[in-house]
C-alpha cells in the first residue's frame, strides 16, 4: 500500500471530498472564473472521448469556430497544440481552470473537455460552468476505485445532473435511460440501431475507413473502426448542438485524420500493424473484431493497464485475447507500484490454449517477438497505450515511450 492510498484510508471520504470542493473553489477564483467566459463542453463515458472531441474540434473549426481542447493525449488552444504528458485524462483544478483562462484570452469560443468519473468524484467538474454534457458509452470501469458499477454510473449520472442546458446522449448504448432522465433545456441523441436526432444510416466500415449517411448527407470517416462511426455521430451532435449545418459537418469530417495511438496503422507491408489505446474487455473485443484477418494469423500484444486498478478484467482480457489471436503475447503496460509479473500471470489466466501463449516481461522485447513472427498476410495489433508517452512504474517512476516508436525501431532491427 501507498502513502496516498494510506491516508486515503484514515481520512473520512466527507472530509476528502470536501478538500477537493474547496480546491476546485480556489482554482476558479485564482483565474477568474474562466467558464463563464467561454462556451464549456465535457465529454464523458468509458472510451471514446479523446476521438469525439478531436472529430469535434475539426468540423467546429471548419465552420468557423476558434475551438480549444483538454484531452488524454493534447492541450490545444486555437492552432496551438501541445501532447498531454500528464498521463491524467482530466488534470487537477487549477490545470483545468489555467486551461480554460489561457483559452480565452487566445479568444476561443468553445472549450472541450475530457470529463472522468473519477474526475466528478474528486469535483474537478465543480465551479466550471458547463454548457453541454455529452456521454459516449457506459462499460464496467474503475469498479475498484469506485466499489461498484453503480457507483461509477452514478458518478458519470453526478455530471449530467451538474449541466443544465444541453445533454447528448448516445441512445443505442444500454444505459442510454438513465441519462435521459437528467433534465436539461435540450436533449440530443445519436446512434445507428435505434432511432434518433443523429442516426447514422447506410453504414460501411472497411481498412480503409467508414461511409455512412446522416439524413441525406453522405460522409466519410478515414479513421478506422466501426466504434468511430458512433465517435464522429457523436461529434456531429455537438456541432448541431452549436447551430452547425450537416453540411458543414461532412466537411469537418472528409478533414479527420489518423487521431494519434487510437486504430493507428504503423505499418502495411509486409503485414499490418496497429497500435490502439483499447485496454477495456468491450474496446478491446471491438478492436480483435475489425483487425482479424481472413487468411493470414493475427498476433496480438497486450497487458492490463494501470497497476492496483480493476483486477477483475485482467483474465477476461486473457479470454478475449485467446479467442481472437493467434499468438498471444502478454506482457508489461503500467504496473504503477504492484509486481508487474503478477499482473502479467493474471491476464495470462484467460488463456485457455497455452500452446498460443508467450509471456514476456519486456514490453519492446515483446513487440519485437511479435513483429518476428508476422508474415505476408498476418496482422499484428498492440493494445494498451495507445500514444501514450510514458510506462509508469512504482514510486512515480517513469519510462519514456512510445508503442508506435518501437514497432518501426523494432521492425528495423529485424528487416
Amino acid at each position: 500500500m501507498t502513502i496516498k492510498s494510506f491516508i486515503r484510508k484514515l481520512i473520512p471520504k466527507s472530509l476528502i471530498s470536501l478538500y477537493h470542493f474547496g480546491v476546485a473553489f480556489i482554482g476558479a477564483v485564482i483565474y477568474g472564473f474562466p467558464s463563464n467566459k467561454i462556451k464549456v463542453i465535457g465529454v464523458t463515458g468509458t472510451n471514446g472521448k479523446s476521438t469525439v472531441i478531436n472529430i469535434s474540434c475539426k468540423i467546429l473549426e471548419k465552420a468557423g469556430f476558434r475551438v480549444a481542447a483538454l484531452t488524454s493525449i493534447m492541450f490545444k488552444i486555437g492552432e496551438d497544440e501541445k501532447e498531454n504528458k500528464l498521463k491524467m485524462t482530466m488534470p487537477g483544478r487549477f490545470v483545468i481552470n489555467k486551461f480554460l483562462r489561457d483559452a480565452v484570452a487566445a479568444g476561443c469560443d468553445i472549450a472541450i473537455i475530457e470529463t472522468t468519473s473519477e474526475g466528478v468524484e474528486q469535483n474537478r467538474h465543480k465551479f466550471i460552468n458547463f454548457k453541454t454534457a455529452v456521454i459516449t458509452t457506459l462499460n464496467p470501469e474503475h469498479i475498484e476505485s469506485h466499489g461498484s458499477f453503480e457507483n461509477y454510473k452514478q458518478a458519470k449520472g453526478k455530471f449530467f445532473q451538474s449541466v443544465k442546458e444541453t445533454h447528448i446522449i448516445n441512445i443505442d448504448d444500454k444505459h442510454a435511460n438513465y441519462f435521459l432522465d437528467f433534465p436539461a433545456e435540450k436533449i440530443i441523441t445519436y446512434g445507428i440501431d435505434n432511432s434518433a436526432d443523429i442516426k447514422g444510416e447506410n453504414v460501411t466500415v472497411s481498412y480503409n475507413g467508414s461511409r455512412f449517411k446522416v439524413n441525406g448527407y453522405d460522409f466519410d470517416l478515414k479513421i478506422l473502426c466501426s466504434f468511430n462511426v458512433y465517435n464522429a455521430l457523436s461529434a456531429i451532435a455537438i456541432a448541431v448542438s452549436e447551430g452547425v449545418s450537416l453540411e458543414d459537418c461532412q466537411k469537418g469530417i472528409a478533414e479527420v485524420e489518423q487521431i494519434a495511438g487510437r486504430m493507428e496503422k504503423i505499418m502495411d507491408q509486409p503485414f499490418k500493424v496497429f497500435v490502439d489505446y483499447a485496454f477495456i474487455p468491450v474496446a478491446l473485443e471491438k478492436v480483435y473484431e475489425f483487425v482479424k484477418p481472413k487468411l493470414g494469423k493475427l498476433i496480438v500484444v497486450l497487458g492490463s493497464c494501470g497497476g492496483g486498478r480493476d483486477k477483475w478484467k485482467r483474465p477476461v482480457l486473457g479470454d478475449i485475447a485467446d479467442r481472437y489471436g493467434d499468438v498471444v503475447i502478454i506482457t508489461n503496460e503500467d504496473p504503477y507500484d504492484e509486481n508487474p509479473q503478477v499482473i502479467i500471470d493474471e491476464v495470462a489466466v484467460g488463456v485457455k490454449n497455452k500452446e498460443k501463449l508467450i509471456k514476456i516481461f519486456d514490453r519492446r522485447e515483446a513487440i519485437n517477438k511479435a513483429l518476428s513472427l508476422a508474415k505476408t498476410g498476418d496482422v499484428v495489433v498492440i493494445t494498451g497505450k495507445g500514444c501514450e508517452p510514458w510506462i509508469c512504474w512504482e514510486d512515480g517512476r517513469k519510462e519514456a515511450w512510445d508503442d508506435r516508436c518501437i514497432v518501426k525501431e523494432e521492425f528495423s532491427k529485424l528487416f
